[in-house]
């Protein structure tokens, strides 16, 4: 699969997005100089992350016949300085963070739930994030 993303429209920041036949923009705030066309590019990473981990954890809760009625993720992305991270191994210069929540709606019981909660974790988008990532030329 291959996504192509090209400069268009009005400033520097209008990017059309074309994905398997799908079109789509991003753009930065006005605030940020741009032209609020679409998510900004953290947006659509965060998004991508989001719907990863609910495909994920529907998935499995679908495999294991259990009561999952929903699942919601909200994520946030910030950058913090490294020293103010008390669990990373990072101690200098700034760091990427992204704050998540989790909601599951159904029956399900504490240890279904704490499991699930795993599996977010496990999600293809999640792994790719956590992982050393090479990005080549083609």
């Amino acid at each position: 699969m291959t996504v192509v993303t090209r400069g268009a429209g009005d400033g520097p920041f209008p990017t059309e997005i074309e994905v398997r036949g799908f079109r789509l923009w991003s753009d930065e705030p006005e605030q940020a100089g741009g032209t609020n066309r679409g998510p900004s590019p953290y947006d659509l990473l965060l998004a991508a992350l989001g719907a990863c981990i609910v495909m994920t954890v529907r998935s499995h809760a679908g495999r294991k016949g259990w009561p999952l009625e929903s699942v919601t993720v909200s994520l946030d992305h910030d950058r913090i300085h490294a020293r103010d991270c008390v669990e990373c191994m990072t101690k200098e210069g700034r760091l990427d963070r992204v704050k998540r929540r989790v909601t599951l709606v159904g029956a399900l019981d504490d240890a279904q739930r704490a499991e699930l909660l795993k599996v977010a974790d496990r999600c293809p988008v999640h792994r790719t994030l956590t992982s050393e990532t090479v990005i080549a030329d083609l």
